[in-house]
């Protein structure tokens, strides 16, 4: 079929196509009358990025990607949004409602039912590029509409708070527990290490603070110059020194005074030889002196040397008396350690769990949220349905398909011969000549204004 034949169907079935969309565009605009009107009332929230947490100081991640707003636009859909909206209202306390819920015959309870319903004329918007969201609640009462889209605008907002706040509280409650469990396990290792060193005599686990080893340093370098007393090298220098003097002996007092005593009396000996004889009273008094003073040096060289060497023993025993208390000290501290260890360990633990207690509390009690209103919801002026421009616009439209349809349909049950094309297609004969009937003038007019391809 081309379109000069479609044309003339037209033509021919013009009767029906146009009852067709009167009735069409009569009936939508009857029922567009008849409908309820609705408003709709419309709350915008913006959903700010702020960078560092106030709090805690971390940079927290960009919020502005995809999934993050749909998670948000989930969020506001939720029914435990829409139940936060039916306790601010308090929409459950009224008898209306109340009476409705019970016509309704649910098997829902009742504030789970007005959930429902709230959601369900419940409408989010946003973009894809942008942080903005629109919240719209549609209803035949206009101002019921714009105080449940400003309810559903300000539980969001409280709802970004409580699922910010709620797991921090969760965790601090968590801390809270596992610091006590925590401080007790430090005081028993505390006690545990306390009650070792009191045992053990162990003041200090350093080893540097240990007076038992700064002790045992003190009897070495008496030792070693004890036995620099006993063992000195012998001084050639007199003839007293050959008998056993020692170099630290030599600078005793005692010996000093007697061997000056012993160096005058030899060199009053040795000018009485020269003058007298030696039966001379003088030269025997002398000699005398000399030898006294001489066997009583010896005696007091003997007293220093014994007394330096029984010195020598009593420190070389306290030294090794030392040093086996010094090594039983070391194994006891080395038993120390674990201790010492687990005190450190419980210690950090402690710490650490006290630090994430600090954070998370703060964390707990801040009420800063994400989410800032840009406009609250106004009262609607106009009707948002039913849109009766728009419903005739697109009922002319339907009307006029259905409107062909119809006179499709009906050309195909009741075919006619509508021009020679047809009688040529039908009886596959030629067409010798057209015999027109006589035609109203104004139906010759319109055929005549159409294109001759049509006509």
């Amino acid at each position: 079929m081309d379109f000069s034949r479609f044309f003339l169907i037209i033509l021919a079935r013009h009767r029906l196509i146009l009852l067709t969309l009167i009735v069409t565009v009569s009936t939508t605009l009857i029922v567009s009358l008849l409908l309820p009107k609705n408003y709709k009332s419309s709350a915008t929230l913006l959903v700010t990025h702020k960078g560092a947490d106030p709090v805690t100081g971390m940079i927290m991640p960009a919020q502005l990607s995809a999934s993050y707003m749909a998670t948000q636009l989930d969020v506001i859909k939720s029914t435990r949004t829409a139940l936060m909206v039916i306790d601010q209202l308090r929409l459950d306390q009224s008898e209306a409602v109340k009476g409705q819920f019970e016509n309704s015959n649910s098997n829902l309870g009742l504030r789970d039912w007005l959930a429902a319903l709230l959601l369900k004329n419940l409408d989010i918007d946003t973009s894809r590029d942008s942080s903005v969201i629109g919240i719209s609640f549609k209803g035949t009462d206009p101002i019921f509409t714009s105080i449940i889209a400003n309810a559903f605008a300000n539980a969001y907002q409280e709802m970004s708070i409580r699922l910010t706040v709620e797991p921090s509280q969760k965790a601090a409650a968590y801390f809270t527990e596992q610091l006590n469990v925590l401080r007790d396990k430090l005081e028993i290792a505390q006690k545990k290490l306390s009650d070792y060193q009191h045992e053990k005599g162990i003041v200090d686990v350093d080893y540097r603070l240990d007076i038992e080893t700064k002790r045992l340093n003190d009897l070495s370098s008496q030792l070693i110059v004890a036995q620099a007393e006993v063992m000195g090298a012998v001084s050639g220098a007199s003839d007293n020194n050959s008998n056993g003097e020692k170099n630290s002996i030599g600078r005793n007092p005692m010996i000093s005074n007697l061997k000056l005593s012993l160096t005058q009396a030899e060199s009053n000996f040795s000018e009485i030889s020269q003058k007298l004889g030696r039966n001379h009273p003088s030269y025997a008094g002398a000699k005398a002196e000399v030898e006294k003073l001489r066997a009583e040096l010896n005696r007091y060289i003997r007293v220093a040397t014994n007394t330096a060497i029984n010195q020598e023993s009593g420190i070389r025993a306290a030294l090794e008396e030392q040093k086996t208390r010094v090594l039983t000290l070391n194994r006891a501290r080395d038993e120390l350690l674990p201790l010492v260890k687990d005190v450190e360990g419980a210690q950090q633990a402690y710490n650490t769990a006290m630090q994430r207690l600090n954070q998370t509390s703060l964390e707990g009690q801040s009420n800063l949220s994400s989410v800032s209103i840009l406009d609250t919801a106004k009262i609607p002026d106009t009707p948002d349905s039913p849109k009766i421009l728009l419903n005739m616009v697109l009922s002319v439209i339907l009307g006029t398909l259905l409107g062909l349809g119809f006179g499709l349909l009906a050309e195909m049950v009741d075919r006619r011969v509508r021009s020679a094309e047809d009688l040529v297609d039908v009886l596959q004969v030629p067409v010798l000549g057209i015999i027109k009937r006589g035609e109203p003038k104004q139906k010759r007019m319109m055929l005549l204004a159409w294109p001759r391809l049509i006509r």
